[in-house]
């Protein structure tokens, strides 16, 4: 089934559009990765999302969290965390305040590897966009996620 087939809602039409552009951008986005920087799209993610932590209130994410972010299971998000680690991209320390509770941060290795990479994460967005901008079916969701803005935290 196509995402333009009579038999499909036109809900299951659009679910089928999205999920047909988000593999073919995350596709792209991770042959780009691996290919220059030996990064998976989820190791890039989630050393994004844990670089932007800051030390203030709050400024540290559980790993529920961080696996709702990088939209993984936690046990996977640990996995891929230690992995991280034995790269030493990342350490893990304990909370201070909680000994309870365990920080994940990023080393300096671990934010070069992510600037490096993050030209070549968007670039390859950029291409698979531009890409998908020229199939019909995909073109509106393509103008869709290029005038949408990152949420503002509450």
């Amino acid at each position: 089934m196509t995402a333009t087939d009579p038999a499909l809602t036109a809900l299951a039409q659009g679910w089928c559009a999205l999920s047909l552009l988000h593999g073919r951008i995350e596709s792209h986005i991770e042959r780009a990765l691996q290919s220059r920087h030996d990064l998976s799209v989820r190791e890039y993610s989630l050393l994004d999302v844990l670089s932007r932590q800051h030390a203030g209130e709050g400024g540290h994410l559980q790993m529920k969290q961080v696996a709702d972010a990088v939209v993984l299971s936690q046990s996977a998000t640990t996995r891929l965390v230690t992995r991280l680690e034995d790269r030493g991209l990342l350490e893990r320390y304990l909370c201070p305040t909680d000994r309870r509770g365990i920080y994940t941060d990023v080393t300096e290795a671990g934010l070069t590897l992510l600037e490096e990479a993050r030209p070549t994460n968007d670039t390859a967005l950029r291409e698979a966009l531009d890409e998908a901008a020229k199939n019909p079916d995909l073109a509106p969701l393509v103008l869709v996620v290029e005038t949408l803005k990152a949420p503002v935290p509450a």
